[in-house]
């Protein structure tokens, strides 16, 4: 089966193991029965009570207006499975609440963000997520800064170890460009420059390799595992078809259904060595990982950081963002952990750069700082 049909093949299986959970795993999914609400005459309040901790993650989207809270290793009730609640307010007009996929509880506000101030927040003992909206024309204070959410930052853990993972090496050179750079030597070399920088903040650094050696992409989260990391950093270079694409993008763990998204996922994932009988446990692990919203902070802010210093020595720099996807090297690990991809290779103008020492040195920097800045953000307690 050629890779292109093995990624769509692979999507497909996906949703048939959502479905269809595995019976011989224990379910470690703490069950979710109540969803309370009340509308008050200054604000409107819900209760998503949830008695063990659990991680989660808020976000909002637009088109319509809604906030979203992503509640792991959840499963809902069936008396609440695709339950609404209608709302009569100017600002606020439905709560829902579902299960998204085997391992997550979704829960939605539909709300109207030119009328609206929103906060999302948590109490323990029994442990229950709450979402106050308030009217803007509430003599109530606007909601204050964004709280502590996952179990990293309740505990208020640091960071003093971080594994970097230079992307591919030995007989798997990764990408290619058109004069003949190698993704394994590119990302070798920006990953020393990392590691030196790191250091050089009294870090431990530890790499997966530091020499052109081959490894199982699988393998290599292992090494954070072992090594009791406290952050996973794995680098990578870009190739695409349309050699005028460019920038930089940063990924962490989690299912996509985004074409180009499976298109890299498949790419980075074609020396791995499991097979299709390996896909339920697979699936499960990346459903059950309660990292995905630390991971995907981490890589906000690598990829933030990384797009400002390159855009401050290099013209033309393109911000593609932050995704989620089902890469195989960040599938296990037990850490916040993302993947980088610096830039296109299969890009003629990239390629030039990534020949250059001031290029990498520049890329390691920009990611220092990203690591850097998450890790501030721990120590201060800011979400």
């Amino acid at each position: 089966m050629r890779k292109k049909e093995r990624a769509i093949f692979t999507v497909f299986l996906w949703l048939v193991f959502l479905v269809f959970p595995s019976p011989s795993h224990p379910d470690s999914r703490v069950e979710i029965h109540k969803l309370r609400h009340h509308v008050h005459p200054s604000f409107t309040r819900v209760v998503v009570e949830i008695g063990k901790v659990r991680e989660f993650n808020y976000n909002e989207l637009k088109s319509p207006d809604r906030v979203y809270v992503d509640i792991y290793q959840a499963k809902l009730n069936a008396i609440l499975h695709n339950h609404a609640y209608p709302i009569k307010s100017d600002y606020l007009s439905q709560i829902r609440i579902a299960q998204k996929v085997h391992s997550t509880v979704r829960v939605v506000v539909d709300l109207d963000f030119n009328k609206a101030y929103y906060r999302v927040w948590h109490l323990p003992d029994p442990f229950r997520i709450i979402i106050d909206v308030y009217p803007k024309e509430s003599p109530v204070l606007p909601p204050p800064p964004k709280l502590k959410t996952s179990i990293i930052r309740q505990l208020g853990l640091g960071i003093q170890r971080v594994v970097i993972d230079p992307g591919h090496g030995g007989k798997d050179p990764g990408c290619i460009g058109k004069k003949g750079l190698q993704e394994k030597e590119v990302v070798l070399d920006v990953c020393h420059r990392l590691k030196t920088l790191l250091e050089s903040l009294g870090l431990e650094v530890i790499m997966t390799r530091e020499t052109d050696i081959y490894l199982d992409p699988e393998t290599r989260t292992v090494v954070a595992n072992q090594k009791q990391a406290d952050l996973f950093i794995s680098i990578h270079a870009n190739a695409s078809r349309n050699r005028k694409l460019s920038g930089a993008e940063t990924f962490f763990l989690n299912l996509s259904q985004d074409p180009s998204v499976v298109e890299t996922a498949a790419r980075e994932n074609a020396t791995s060595t499991k097979s299709i009988s390996e896909m339920r446990e697979t699936i499960q692990k990346i459903l059950q990982n309660t990292k995905i919203p630390e991971s995907k902070e981490l890589a906000h802010t690598v990829q933030r950081n990384l797009v400002k210093s390159l855009s401050q020595k290099y013209s033309g720099v393109k911000d593609l963002g932050v995704k989620g996807g089902p890469f195989w090297v960040l599938i296990g690990a037990e850490v916040p952990s993302v993947l980088v991809e610096i830039s296109f290779l299969s890009n003629p103008t990239e390629e030039e750069r990534l020949g250059q020492s001031a290029y990498r040195q520049t890329i390691a920097h920009g990611i220092y700082q990203g690591i850097i800045a998450y890790k501030s953000t721990l120590e201060k307690g800011i979400d």
